[in-house]
C-alpha cells in the first residue's frame, strides 16, 4: 500500500486529476453566479469541463478493467470515479439551467451556496492528495472529510432558507419554479460531495 508502483500510483494521480476537474466546475459555478446573466460561452466553458471529468473517468475505469492488483479495492475505485464524476455531471446541470431557464441574476444566498460548493471541492482536493499515504495523512484526511460534513450542513440550511425567500419575495411564479430546481440541482451536488467524504472515511478506516 505504501511501497507504490508506478501502476498503482497511476490511479491515485487519476483521482487528484478528478478532484481538480470537480474544483474547476464548482469554481465555474460560482463564477456564473456572480455575473447579471450566463452567457453561451459560459454554458459551453462548463460543457468542456464536464467533458473532462468524462474523460478523466473513463480513463480511471479503463486502468481499473487492465489492472489486476489495485492499491484500493476495486468496489473503492470505482465507486469514488462515479461519484466524483457525478459531481460534476449536477453542477453542469446548475448551470444548463440557467442558461436554458434564461434566469435573473442570483441571489446572495444562492451564490453563497455556490461558495459553499467550491469550499466542499477544495476539502475533496486536500483529502485525494494524501489518499496515496493513509498512514501519515489519516488526520488530515479525516480533518477534510469532518470539514465537507459540515459544509454539507451549512449547504442545507442555504438551501432552505432560499427557497423559503423565493416563496415570500418572489412575485413570479415561474421564477421561482426556476430557482427551486436550479438551487436543488447544487444542494444535490454538496449531497455528493458527502457521500465522497463517507466513502474517504470508510477508506481510512480500512486502510490505516
Amino acid at each position: 500500500m505504501f511501497n507504490l508502483s508506478k501502476k498503482e500510483d497511476k490511479f491515485f494521480a487519476l483521482f487528484r486529476e478528478a478532484t481538480e476537474v470537480v474544483y474547476l466546475a464548482a469554481e465555474k459555478l460560482e463564477s456564473i453566479m456572480q455575473q447579471n446573466s450566463i452567457t453561451n460561452v459560459d454554458a459551453e466553458a462548463m460543457d468542456e469541463i464536464e467533458h473532462k471529468a468524462d474523460q478523466v473517468t473513463d480513463e480511471i475505469l479503463d486502468k481499473l478493467n487492465a489492472t489486476f492488483i489495485t492499491p484500493l479495492d476495486r468496489e473503492d475505485i470505482y465507486t469514488f470515479a462515479q461519484v466524483l464524476d457525478d459531481i460534476v455531471d449536477q453542477t453542469q446541470g446548475a448551470v444548463e439551467r440557467m442558461a436554458l431557464y434564461k434566469t435573473k441574476k442570483p441571489s446572495p444566498a444562492a451564490i453563497e451556496l455556490a461558495h459553499t460548493l467550491v469550499r466542499a471541492a477544495g476539502q475533496l482536493r486536500i483529502a485525494f492528495g494524501g489518499l496515496n499515504n493513509i498512514h501519515f495523512k489519516k488526520n488530515e484526511i479525516l480533518a477534510a472529510v469532518q470539514e465537507i460534513y459540515k459544509l454539507e450542513s451549512t449547504g442545507d440550511s442555504l438551501y432552505r432558507q432560499q427557497v423559503a425567500q423565493l416563496f415570500e419575495y418572489e412575485k413570479d411564479p415561474i421564477e421561482i419554479i426556476k430557482w427551486k430546481e436550479i438551487l436543488e440541482h447544487i444542494e444535490d451536488t454538496l449531497d455528493y460531495c458527502e457521500r465522497v467524504a463517507d466513502l474517504l472515511r470508510g477508506v481510512v478506516l480500512k486502510y490505516d
